[in-house]
């Protein structure tokens, strides 16, 4: 492929045709879906109109996959999706989902790391304490919820019982999403 820096601009013809305008062919989801899973970005917009598609094409992509049998998103995920499009969680979801999935690239980074291959971001200044606070703000955001144990897995050797100082942490980072969400609700 061609520049990776930019996304891959795919346009939609009149006759819902999808064009590649780097290779100059006609492309499936299938073929974008293999697009986003190779690291690329991906832009789909109308040709006539210019409006980006892009969401509505990904939505049909990731629907497909689930209605395959392709099993991603369990019911209870995909029937507080649709909750939370009628409530006012609806502002916190999109934040709430960016950070899972950046949880969970970075446990795939940690894996890879405990496989032998070094995460070029733990040698980042200040990367732990960014991780132990993004687990702080996840127990946070998910403590109340019902099926959540609040912990991904067995117990960590170092992770013992609450100390004053990390009771300090939840309670300071309970207040900034208190702090958040009353500034969200003013939006």
């Amino acid at each position: 492929m061609a520049n990776t820096d930019k996304p891959l601009l795919i346009k939609r013809y009149a006759s819902r045709r999808l064009y590649n305008t780097e290779t100059s062919d006609y492309v499936t989801l299938e073929d974008i879906a293999g697009f986003i899973r190779a690291g690329r970005e991906v832009q789909i917009v109308d040709l006539k109109s210019g409006d980006d598609l892009t969401r509505q094409y990904l939505l049909q992509i990731v629907a497909e996959h689930e209605s395959k049998g392709e099993n991603v998103l369990p019911i209870n995920v995909l029937t507080d999706l649709v909750r939370s499009y009628t409530t006012e969680v609806q502002s916190v979801v999109p934040q709430f989902l960016a950070a899972s999935f950046e949880m969970l690239r970075d446990g795939q980074s940690k894996l890879m790391e405990n496989m032998g291959f070094p995460n070029p971001m733990a040698a980042m200044p200040g990367f732990d304490a960014m991780r132990k606070q993004q687990e702080a703000f996840m127990k946070t955001m998910m403590g109340g919820l019902p099926g959540w144990s609040g912990s991904s897995g067995p117990a960590r050797e170092d992770e013992g019982e609450m100390t004053p100082a990390s009771s300090d942490e939840l309670a300071q980072i309970r207040k900034q999403l208190a702090d958040l969400q009353s500034k969200l609700s003013k939006l």
